[in-house]
């Protein structure tokens, strides 16, 4: 890694946010950490940001040369509030952007699809990191972990099909790779775990690991979409909804070597990180009762 300026790390306290910010300061790289609440990760500067209220934008870029992008969540249409900021980032001399994109929206496609269409355009050094569904969605307070610390259930309309569940440390990995190196990828960067896993295995590899029965109710297209719109608008529910199906009909039934590729190290197994996970909690706390676009399968 080659040294570097100032990164301004957007969504820094959130699931890649965060991570990604304290890999940055724990190299030595100086940080600003992002967030409607300016909690600062260990060793980075704080900084109040909020992608709805431009008057926090102007202080954000200030002295930053790269910026790490997480989308506003749960936004159809991030291009409209994204956009702008990022020809502001432009014109006050960032010169290289890392947008958090997903494996099921290519470029040009819905939501930050367009986003992820305009970034070359704006930036000579850019990457767009289109992870899967994140493994950490089953733990920590994601939806999935939720539901299973509620009633031991999983609620989907993915059938059996499969995904290339990705740890979050990994595509931490890869974002720091992609804002310090000194060649930018300048491409977009498709992020999976080791093995593609449904979520008939996710439930079976919980049970195994933690003790506690898990299981995965499947659920039809129009049943996860009437659930989904009591929580939330009903186009992005169906938004949703939508990926489900796709994952059903075998959109996301794959893996790449990007995370060994650029970081020089396997990605984690959805195992690994259970036992992880197993081995920094008391049991009481992981074992008791009581995160996409990218919202409900992937909290960032």
């Amino acid at each position: 890694m080659t040294p570097t300026g100032t990164t301004l790390v957007i969504g820094a306290t959130g699931t890649t946010g965060s991570r990604t910010a304290a890999r940055l300061t724990a190299s030595g790289h100086r940080v600003k950490a992002a967030s409607r609440h300016a909690t600062p990760a260990p060793g980075a500067e704080p900084v109040a940001f909020d992608w709805y209220d431009p008057t926090t934008h102007a202080a954000a870029l200030d002295g930053v040369d790269r910026v790490y992008l997480i989308p506003p969540l749960g936004d159809s249409d991030p291009a409209a509030t994204m956009l702008p900021f990022l020809q502001q980032a432009h014109s006050v001399g960032v010169r290289r952007a890392v947008l958090l994109s997903s494996s099921a929206i290519p470029e040009g496609g819905p939501a930050v699809g367009t986003v992820h269409q305009a970034l070359p355009d704006l930036f000579a050094h850019w990457a767009v990191l289109r992870p899967s569904w994140f493994m950490q969605n089953f733990t920590g307070t994601h939806a999935h972990a939720l539901s299973i610390r509620k009633d031991g259930t999983i609620w989907t309309a993915t059938g059996s099909g499969r995904i290339g569940f990705v740890d979050a440390e990994d595509i931490a990995a890869v974002a720091v790779r992609a804002l310090t190196d000194e060649h930018a990828p300048n491409t977009d960067l498709l992020l999976t775990g080791p093995e593609a896993l449904s979520h008939d295995d996710i439930a079976t590899t919980i049970t195994e690991v933690t003790g506690r029965p898990v299981t995965h109710r499947r659920l039809s297209y129009d049943q996860l979409r009437d659930r989904l719109t009591a929580l939330m608008p009903g186009e992005f529910a169906a938004l949703l909804a939508d990926m489900d199906r796709a994952i059903a009909q075998g959109a996301e039934d794959r893996t790449t070597d990007t995370v060994q590729r650029l970081t020089g190290r396997p990605p984690r197994t959805f195992r690994a990180l259970l036992e992880r996970e197993m081995g920094s909690r008391p049991r009481a706390v992981r074992l008791g009762r009581p995160r996409l676009l990218v919202a409900r399968r992937n909290r960032l």
